[in-house]
């Protein structure tokens, strides 16, 4: 076939064709057709024009052939049909005419003209793509015949079967196709193929045409639009060009403009048909296409697919710049689809949306007519009018919906809305939406109960860590994060355009004016300031110049003070005073959130009553909300915020001392955001630029403490946050709180023991001690030379037996006398006593905490004796490479340790074995027998006793105090015993009490930890720990070498495995 010549002369062509046209027309079969059909591929287009009604003649006599017909018949001839309209050109009018009543004859039913008929889905399509062919291939102005009235019925009944087609058909592409057929018969196709340009006369004739099949073609399509979404995008896409097309056609307002009533001339019936295009029927059409138009603007400019919503742009572009002066009811909602798509989702949408939006200001018919300003005016007032409805009663979907027109709104009236917010009216309707959508959800109970203690905030590695963390509000109206986003953007693009001033000041308002709007209004006092420096702002439709500096500096000013004024800043956040360490006076200070007209007996009567848990997390989010904003204003300004630092860092630096976790992490989140806008590197650069007026402000305040509680916390975020290069500056300051603490020791050590805490672990980091190798356990690395041990063994055996018979004081003597001391040598350069060297700042520093650590070890307040243990565990880390301070510190400490140890609370029990440990690592053989004495007798008895219950217990067990009493002990007892090289008897009462802790009835990490504690021993005396493991359970039998030894007998010789023996074997498998 493909090598087959094609034939150019029709007297050739025509010979080849004849004998199949005539078997064709004698027997209208699908195989005499496709013979006919193939014939055809043989020939030229110019053969095939010349013969073209001779080919068409059997095809149509097929089809008029009377009778039933096979569908795969009729499919057959229509494709062949098709095919040949698709080669040729139609220069007759009466073919033209025949064909397409033909046509329409195959896909109509018989018995109601109306439908289609009742055939396969192929065949239809078949048909729909023949009459599209048809239309295309009809030459010069001939086509024009067919929208003449004698030709209406004709066209009418073609244009409801394909709108039946369109709406009903399950096959999308037979929807598709015949939705593309009726924009065929518009003259309008969007192919690629060459298509006849329309004059304005024959234009109006086809709007006068079409007119008349308007309500039809609207109401069906429209019908398509708002159908079902598993239709597809492409239908719906289809079925909305149509629909637009059709409009712009009937209802171009420079068409209706020129057209002119034409004489009546009698046509009969078929006149009836003919609609005039009066004035009065363009205004009735306008509004009811106005209600159709609400329709499907309402399914399409929300959908998910974004060619539909790219549509919706197109639609709205094409009604607006030529049906304007038609369609005045739909000019609004037309407005209100075009803005919603300004900040699409899809970059494709977005930048049409933005092309059209500048084609129409360019066309004036934005900027310079009012009508549309008007319109957009009226429009952002409704919507804020109905804002708060809909955020409460609609879904997320629609919710986003309804931010992106009000977003879209704003920013295509840009510069405008400025003048727009002149209005009362409007300002006053926009701001109370704000304040009622970004109502916040404040029931969560965790917010209040979320804490920070005091060891995790330690300098910048925390701050890293918080970094990662965002803090997510939780709102009334809405859950989806994308909202607060835009609402967000709302507001930066209201501050860009709009008057700083007077935004600032009407939200200032709200914010004094009651406590339901202070938290919106400082959401929105935030995004206002960051939108009016352009931060993160994306405008789409006109610029403006940013406000000034000075401006903006005015505006932040005002804002920061009114934040961190007493009755905004210091606020109730937990309904137990105790908790905050804060003493009765101090509570007097705190305040409830207040209106600025309550008065100071309110105030005082305030602080006296328990606030509800919503309150307090009300109170919590408004301090995040200011400390949030406070950053915001540091990057908006940039350096320029270094001049009011003085003012600002103070109270965000005692912000991030606050207990409260939520309200420490949005402190710290508010000093990096001040760092970066101010040019500092780190939180360091930033205290210690700022430490002297700082260290004024805190030596001040603790003069009048009772006026100023939270003064301490301030002093102990410099202190975590900074480095060694800080102490000079504040070694006067920390004299003042230990003189203080002296003084009134009941009321403010809670709070003192913080900055104490936040000191000496700032100590830790600042000056790393080093460790002593010294008493070190013998053979750390677990390697043995089992020669050389035994020669070592064999030697103390001897020296002890000739010690025991009194036999070798004869040779210590001359040991002694062989080896006196050395003599000191004389030091000329000194005279007089000896003058012992000054200690190091923060050795004596460490040296005066710890005496008083020591004093209020014995408080009655739990919380305080576990802050103080906290405390004299980090002195003794930092004093531990001057030895001869910590000892005689470690004496004194010693006996208010042991009550801890021996007659406290179980937390307080776990605290001070930890602080037992850690001084046992650093003083040594010093404490060996005061912990054989004091301390070991009750630990090991303390195990006993626990064994069998914790044997026993179930998995509960793992979350009592109980437990991490025994797992502390355990983790911490191996490593003690090792660097006290206890003796022997002690040695034996820790093995015995830990050996219960090998059963495997125990928890796991008890096995573990006992374990980890005879692998300590092993090291100290590993012989002992052999035969005491040996003697509960021995997996070998020994053997002598020689006949003169005896037989080794051990306790655990041919026992059964136990509940000992997995331990056991892992141990014994380790000392090989």
């Amino acid at each position: 076939m493909l090598n087959m010549a094609v034939i150019d002369d029709p007297r050739e062509a025509f010979g080849s064709l004849r004998p199949v046209c005539v078997l064709l027309t004698r027997e209208p079969t699908v195989h005499n057709v496709e013979r006919l059909r193939t014939q055809l591929q043989g020939l030229s287009d110019s053969a095939l024009q010349q013969l073209q009604e001779y080919i068409l003649f059997p095809l149509r006599f097929a089809l008029k052939t009377p009778g039933p017909k096979k569908d795969s018949q009729v499919l057959a001839v229509v494709e062949c049909v098709a095919y040949v309209l698709t080669s040729t050109c139609v220069q007759s009018w009466e073919l033209l005419r025949d064909l397409f009543s033909e046509l329409c004859v195959c896909l109509c039913s018989p018995s109601n003209p109306g439908k289609p008929a009742p055939v396969s889905e192929e065949l239809k399509t078949a048909v729909v793509q023949a009459l599209d062919a048809l239309l295309h291939a009809a030459y010069g102005d001939i086509v024009l015949h067919l929208y003449e009235p004698p030709m209406m019925p004709a066209l009418g009944l073609a244009i409801s079967l394909l709108l039946e087609l369109g709406e009903h058909e399950k096959s999308r592409k037979l929807q598709t196709a015949a939705l593309k057929c009726l924009q065929v018969f518009l003259l309008q196709c969007d192919c690629s193929q060459l298509h006849r340009s329309m004059n304005e006369e024959e234009e109006r004739m086809l709007g006068r045409t079409f007119a008349s099949f308007l309500p039809g073609i609207t109401q069906g399509l429209s019908r398509v639009v708002t159908g079902d979404v598993k239709q597809g995008h492409a239908v719906t896409v289809s079925a909305m060009r149509v629909w637009f097309k059709t409009v712009v056609l009937v209802m171009d307002e420079k068409q209706l403009s020129k057209d002119k009533e034409k004489p009546v001339v009698e046509l009969g019936r078929v006149g009836e048909l003919m609609v005039q295009r009066t004035k009065e029927w363009v205004k009735d059409t306008g509004g009811k296409l106005a209600v159709l138009l609400k329709k499907m603007l309402a399914c399409s400019s929300g959908h998910r697919h974004w060619k539909v919503r790219m549509e919706v742009v197109e639609l709205s572009s094409h009604l607006l710049s030529r049906c304007h002066g038609t369609l005045v009811d739909s000019i609004s909602p037309l407005l209100e689809a075009l803005v919603g798509l300004v900040n699409d989702e899809s970059l494709e949408v977005r930048s049409r949306c933005d092309e059209v939006l500048k084609s129409m200001a360019e066309q004036n018919l934005i900027g310079g007519n009012q009508a549309f300003i008007d319109i957009l005016s009226e429009n952002l007032h409704s919507l804020t009018t109905s804002l708060p409805r809909l955020m409460r009663s609609a879904d997320d979907q629609d919710k986003l919906s309804t931010l992106n027109l009000f977003l879209g709104y704003l920013k295509i009236l840009g510069p405008r809305v400025s003048a727009v917010l002149n209005s009362a009216a409007h300002l006053q309707r926009i701001s109370k939406a704000l304040m009622q959508v970004l109502e916040m959800d404040v029931t969560d109970v965790r917010i209040v109960e979320e804490r920070r203690f005091h060891n995790e905030a330690r300098g910048e590695q925390h701050t890293e860590l918080l970094e990662r963390a965002t803090q997510k509000k939780y709102f009334r109206y809405f859950t989806d994060e994308r909202i607060f986003a835009l609402l967000r953007q709302l507001c930066r693009v209201l501050g860009y355009y709009g008057d700083l001033y007077l935004l600032v000041d009407h939200f200032m308002d709200l914010y004094r004016e009651s406590v339901v709007y202070r938290k919106q209004a400082a959401l929105v006092l935030n995004e206002l300031i960051a939108g009016a420096a352009g931060m993160n702002l994306e405008t789409s439709v006109g610029q403006k110049d940013l406000v000034s500096q000075e401006n903006l500096k005015a505006a932040v000013t005002s804002v920061t003070e009114e934040y961190t004024s007493l009755v905004n800043w210091h606020l109730v956040t937990t309904s137990v005073e105790s908790e905050q360490g804060d003493s009765t006076a101090f509570s007097q200070s705190r305040l409830l959130s207040i209106t600025t007209s309550a008065n100071t007996d309110y105030l005082k009567s305030s602080a006296g009553l328990n606030p509800t848990i919503g309150l307090m997390n009300s109170n919590i989010w408004q301090i995040c909300i200011q400390l949030e904003g406070i950053g915001c204003f540091a990057l908006a300004l940039g350096p320029q915020f270094r001049l009011l630092l003085i003012t600002a860092l103070y109270p965000v630096l005692e912000k991030a001392g606050d207990e409260t976790l939520l309200i420490s992490q949005a402190a710290l989140g508010a000093m990096r955001d001040i760092c970066k806008g101010c040019g500092y590197n780190s939180l360091k650069d930033l205290i210690n630029q700022n430490s002297d007026y700082l260290v004024n402000d805190i030596s001040l305040n603790l003069q009048r403490l009772s006026q100023h509680p939270h003064t301490p916390r301030v002093l102990s975020v410099m202190i975590s946050n900074s480095d060694a290069s800080l102490l000079p500056l504040v070694v006067d300051i920390i004299q003042d709180v230990l003189m203080a603490l002296d003084h009134c020791y009941d009321e403010r050590a809670p709070v003192f023991c913080v900055v104490l805490h936040s000191l000496i672990g700032a100590f830790v980091r600042w000056f790393p001690a080093e460790t002593s190798s010294r008493n070190e356990c013998r053979n750390p690395d677990g390697e043995r030379d089992l020669p050389e041990e035994m020669t070592r063994f064999l030697l103390d055996y001897h020296r002890q037996r000739q010690v025991a018979e009194g036999n070798a004081a004869e040779e210590a003597e001359l040991e002694d006398t062989e080896m006196p001391p050395p003599a000191p040598e004389p030091d000329d350069s000194e005279e007089g006593p000896a003058v012992k060297p000054e200690l190091p700042p923060h050795i004596s520093i460490a040296k005066e905490v710890m005496e008083r650590c020591i004093h209020l070890l014995s408080d009655k307040s739990l919380r305080l004796r576990l802050k103080v243990l906290d405390v004299l565990e980090l002195c003794v880390t930092v004093l531990q490479s001057h030895e001869n301070e910590l000892l005689p510190m470690a004496h004194r400490a010693w006996p208010p340790l042991v009550q801890r140890l021996t007659n406290d609370d179980p937390l307080a029990v776990l605290r001070a074995f930890k602080v037992m440990c850690t001084l046992g690592e650093t003083c040594g053989d010093f404490l060996r027998r005061r912990v054989s004495k004091d301390v070991l007798p009750r630990l090991t008895g303390s195990l006993v006793k626990q064994a069998p219950v914790s044997a026993r217990a179930g998995p509960v067990y793992t979350h009592t105090l109980a437990y991490k009493m025994q797992l502390a002990v355990l983790q911490g007892l191996g490593a003690l015993c090792c660097r006290l090289d206890l003796a022997d008897a002690e040695f034996d009462v820790v093995s015995d009490a830990c050996l219960h802790y090998l059963s495997c009835r125990q928890p796991p990490k008890l096995q573990e930890a006992c374990v980890s504690v005879f692998q300590h021993l092993i090291q100290v005396d590993p012989d002992s720990v052999w035969l005491t493991l040996n003697e509960l359970y021995c997996p070998n039998s020994y053997e002598p070498k020689h006949s003169s030894l005896h037989a080794v007998q051990l306790s655990g010789m041919g026992k059964q495995r136990n509940e000992f023996t997995e331990n056991i074997l892992k141990l014994l498998q380790e000392m090989q």
